[in-house]
Order: structure tokens, then sequence, then C-alpha cells
């Protein structure tokens, strides 16, 4: 995984594990504004910081201090998701009995790694941006990033929940 320096970036996209609104709930989206300018900009916004990160994968509405229900998983990063999909108001609706310990980072807690229970498959509800309501089924990966997602939008970072947790920075090869 490549890492850039913060130094790098014109303007800070992404909140830090500091950012009071990434302990709060978020709000749920009112589904009239789901095609407004302003709910637009804030999803662009979402893209833009996804995007900067080489190893981003996808990016909860707090994190850029919009404390709004949404969620973004960078396109092409696994199969299912070939293009960047936003996620509004999503609701877990079915999950897995069985969870497995999985390996995680958080792009506000940056170089911060741990392992993680959590559900192997699950079964989600949600909006996209143009308002049409869907119901995605995951396994794996997928069912992984819902869930660190989800737990971003109800106030909980990775470290709530991790085992391990561990610092590691970039070398300098890779900064």
């Amino acid at each position: 995984m490549k890492h850039e320096t913060r130094s790098s970036k014109p303007e800070k996209l992404i909140l830090g594990k500091d950012a009071k609104v990434l302990r709060q709930v978020a709000k749920p989206v009112e589904l009239k504004d789901i095609s407004s300018k302003k709910l637009g900009d804030v999803i662009a916004r979402m893209k833009r910081a996804v995007h900067a990160e080489d190893d981003g994968v996808a990016i909860a509405a707090p994190q850029i201090g919009a404390s709004l229900r949404i969620f973004v998983v960078r396109g092409g990063v696994i199969p299912q998701v070939p293009e960047d999909r936003v996620f509004i108001n999503p609701e877990i609706v079915k999950a897995s009995r069985k969870k497995k310990k999985m390996e995680e980072g958080c792009l506000s807690l940056r170089y911060l790694y741990g392992a993680v229970e959590r559900h192997e498959k699950m079964t989600i509800y949600a909006w996209d941006e143009k308002g049409k309501k869907h119901i995605i089924g995951a396994s794996g990966l997928l069912a992984q990033i819902f869930q660190h997602e989800i737990d971003h939008l109800e106030g909980i970072l990775f470290t709530d929940k991790a085992k391990n947790v561990r610092d590691l920075p970039p070398t300098k090869n890779e900064a």
C-alpha cells in the first residue's frame, strides 16, 4: 500500500481522529434533499477525498465534516463496485451469524491498523444519489466496508472494536 504525506496535499480533505463529528451519530438525509445541489456538493467532496488517498476504499460523510448518513465506496477497488457508489441512509437488513476477524485501517486514523470482528455477510438497503432505493447483499471485503462505514455514521471508530491496534507509519520509500 502506498501512502502519501499529508503535507503534499493542497487542502485537508479528511478529518483526523480528534474531530468531534466523528463521535456523533450522523443525521439522516431527508429524501426530498437527495437531488439538492448542497447534497451533491457533499458527495463530490467525499469522492474527491477518497480518490486523493492511494489506499482509500471508502469514506463516510462525517470524515469530511458533514454529519449526514452517507458513505461512498470507491469504484475499481473491488470487482463488485466498478464505479464510485453512493449509499444514503444505509440500514442493515440482515447480518450473518458467522463472524471473522479482518484487518482494518481508516483514513481518519492514519497508519493505525487492527483486527476487527465483522459479520462475513450482510444485506443493507440504501438510496443512491438519484433517489433510488437499493437492497444490496455483500460478503468479504464489501461486507466489511459496509460495517466500517455504518459504524462511522454511528460515531464509532474501528479502534473502538479492534484488537491489537498498531501504528504502522509509512517507510521513507512509501512517503
